[in-house]
């Protein structure tokens, strides 16, 4: 599903279907990556299904949603860049398609947001933050299962390290 919504949202500025699959290529292998726990496929597939409903309420659903394929498409747990490292790849990426620089100066804040998911004056990047944490308001086994990997995905931290950081970032949102 995702290669097809990524596929046709490309072809809407690129003719160049080599450029696209390898596009696709680079996002699939980044989010299938053997330490992605959460922040892999399925974690974009939620946020779709979680936006979808409220396309009509999106001012520019395309920027929207390169914002969604490339948000997490660098991820280190032990990065504090993970944010503007995906967003400085999402500006490049875009910028081989042609798309409007305007757009993907929308779509590098957009990324960036994600770092501390502050209210945005923007309600496309609000909207856009919200779907990235709706985990957060999931039924209790789904947010103990997105527990447990986001918490593989930091296994390099001891209990002691990660526990006190998890709270605070738990807090703030």
């Amino acid at each position: 599903m995702l290669k097809e919504i990524f596929t046709a949202l490309v072809s809407r500025y690129s003719a160049d279907i080599v450029l696209t699959e390898k596009l696709w290529a680079e996002i699939e292998k980044a989010y299938s990556g053997k330490k992605r726990h959460y922040h892999n496929l399925h974690h974009l597939e939620n946020m779709y299904n979680e936006l979808l409903p409220l396309q009509d309420s999106i001012a520019d659903w395309d920027t929207l949603l390169f914002s969604l394929f490339y948000h997490d498409i660098v991820y280190k747990a032990t990065s504090k860049e993970n944010e503007e490292k995906s967003a400085d790849v999402a500006a490049q990426r875009l910028a081989e398609i042609n798309y409007p620089a305007e757009k993907i100066n929308k779509c590098y804040s957009q990324i960036v947001a994600t770092k501390l998911h502050e209210l945005s004056p923007d309600d496309d990047t609000n909207l856009f933050t919200d779907a990235d944490l709706a985990i957060l308001g999931a039924n209790w086994d789904t947010y103990y299962n997105y527990s447990n990997a986001v918490r593989k995905e930091y296994s390099i931290y001891p209990d002691f390290l990660y526990k006190p950081g998890r709270t605070k970032a738990l807090q703030h949102f």
